[in-house]
C-alpha cells in the first residue's frame, strides 16, 4: 500500500499554517489526521468541508447535532479508531 500524503502542520506555511492554528483551536491542542490528508490540495480541504457543512451542520439535517456527534463515536468506535 502507497503512502498517502499528508502536511505536518509544522512545516506549514501561509493559509495552511492558519488554517492549522485554527484546526488546533478547535480540536484541543491537536490536528486531526484527516485535516493532514486534505490539506495537501486546499481546492479539495474546501469542498469537503462545505460537503461536511451540508450534511452535518444545516438546520434541516434529520439529526440533531448531539445524535450526529453520538452516531460518529460510535462509527468511530466500530472501524477502530482513535478514543
Amino acid at each position: 500500500m502507497k503512502d498517502v500524503m499528508t502536511v505536518a502542520p509544522e512545516t506549514s506555511r501561509g493559509m495552511r499554517r492558519l488554517l492549522f492554528r485554527w484546526a488546533r483551536g478547535r480540536y484541543g491542542g491537536v490536528v486531526p489526521g484527516i485535516f493532514k490528508i486534505l490539506a495537501v490540495d486546499m481546492s479539495v480541504a474546501a469542498m469537503a468541508g462545505a460537503l461536511y457543512n451540508y450534511l452535518h451542520l444545516r438546520k434541516r439535517s434529520p439529526l440533531s447535532r448531539i445524535q450526529r456527534e453520538m452516531l460518529a463515536t460510535v462509527v468511530n468506535g466500530k472501524v477502530g479508531g482513535a478514543p
